[in-house]
């Protein structure tokens, strides 16, 4: 069984996409050591860590507001 289930974030981020979005930006980051948010990961890895991140309302994503750019 995988730790976090895909069912506890699909509540917390509504989208597959959104999710696999955010979890890799972050990822990202904690390959160029930034700060932990959680003081004890399950995982191991970057993206786990990330989505443990997410689970415990650490780590979430915002919508931008929409521009009228004329265009």
């Amino acid at each position: 069984m995988l730790y976090p289930s895909i069912d506890s974030l699909m509540t917390k981020i509504d989208s597959k996409y959104s999710l696999v979005s955010v979890a890799a930006k972050r990822a990202r980051k904690m390959q160029v050591h930034a700060k932990p948010l959680l003081t004890d990961y399950v995982s191991h890895k970057n993206v786990g860590k990330a989505l443990e991140e997410i689970n415990a309302n650490e780590l979430f994503y915002r919508l931008g507001e929409k521009t009228d750019n004329g265009a």
